[in-house]
């Protein structure tokens, strides 16, 4: 009886480990490292949360690109609005793991009301979705 509840255990260990390595890694911090690539309009930083792909919507430019292609998007969108500031309004996450931040981002005498969508690919959370508008 020992041996069973031993074998058990230790299968149990073993399926519970394997599992664990399956989930989703949420690096601690991650929306605000975002908010403080974007407070500091450095595309390059951004850039390494972005998926493969993106959905960018742009005052002047909509579309989904490459990661490549947005971060060049991005650069210019800071280049031509440099940032005076960003504060996150809200952030949270969703039941199916998504991560979401609403924010403003400011530039000279314009405000921008920013959405970031963040979903779990390949054990790290990467950006899928930017969009900033015109207030």
């Amino acid at each position: 009886m020992k041996k069973k509840s031993l074998i058990l255990f230790l299968g149990m260990l073993f399926f519970g480990n394997v599992l664990s390595y399956s989930e989703t890694v949420t690096i601690p911090g991650i929306q605000d490292n975002i908010a403080a690539a974007l407070r500091s309009g450095n595309s390059k930083v951004l850039a390494t949360y972005f998926s493969s792909t993106i959905e960018i919507s742009l005052p002047t430019k909509e579309g989904t690109f490459s990661k490549v292609q947005s971060e060049l998007i991005m650069k210019d969108f800071f280049s031509k609005n440099p940032p005076s500031s960003f504060v996150i309004d809200q952030k949270g996450s969703s039941s199916g793991g998504a991560l979401f931040m609403i924010g403003t981002y400011k530039s000279n005498n314009k405000s921008y009301k920013t959405y970031i969508l963040l979903k779990p690919f390949e054990n790290q959370m990467l950006i899928q979705q930017i969009q900033i508008e015109s207030e």
